[in-house]
């Protein structure tokens, strides 16, 4: 039976080899049976866990040229230009918004990033939101812009502020803050040029 000559064994040992067989194949089965039914549990309750419900942060990255086409930006004026051709021309004189350039070793534009846009007098630029941009794209240098509606080009006091916040935190994640601009259509203004930073 089963592939085993009968007679090859005498009939109890025959008869006990038969048992022992089933019943570890029984319990490997009942092994097998408990490892999924515990699997199972413990999906279930990772499925309704909100400490395993997450969700993934994204930078996307979407280049309109070659890398070897990269703007290369190493004065304020260049970083001006790239700016100004990315920025809403719409709502320039209209709302305060605040951007930053993502640099590479070689100051070749990686990208822009909007970090907030506010009203007409004031916006409020998270430091941990822009250092998380820089940090996810793995650049080694950031310029920091805003615009003024009113096109005054002097900063003010929490201008002033923000920028040297942002040097600090930029010096202890060894992530150069290359220059803060403040821009209008026409004109700008570089903390770095005038000794700021």
């Amino acid at each position: 039976m089963f592939g085993i000559n009968p007679r090859a064994f005498p009939p109890k040992a025959h008869l006990f080899r038969c048992i022992f067989c089933l019943l570890s194949h029984r319990l490997v089965f009942a092994q097998l049976i408990k490892f999924f039914h515990l699997k199972f549990k413990v999906m279930k309750a990772q499925n309704s866990n909100p400490l395993f419900q997450v969700s993934e942060i994204r930078v996307s990255y979407h280049p309109k040229f070659r890398a070897s086409e990269r703007p290369s930006v190493t004065t304020s004026r260049q970083a001006y230009e790239v700016l100004i051709n990315n920025w809403d021309l719409d709502r320039i004189n209209f709302q305060e918004q605040f951007y930053i350039l993502l640099l590479n070793t070689a100051g070749k534009v990686i990208g822009i990033s909007q970090i907030a846009a506010g009203g007409k007098a004031i916006t409020v630029a998270d430091l941990k939101l822009v250092f998380s941009v820089a940090l996810k794209g793995q650049v080694t240098s950031i310029i920091l812009a805003h615009n003024h509606p009113s096109e005054n080009l002097q900063p003010s006091e929490a201008d002033i502020n923000l920028t040297r916040k942002m040097v600090e935190v930029g010096k202890l994640l060894e992530l150069n803050v290359f220059d803060h601009l403040i821009v209008t259509r026409k004109r700008y203004y570089s903390f770095g040029d005038e000794g700021l930073i």
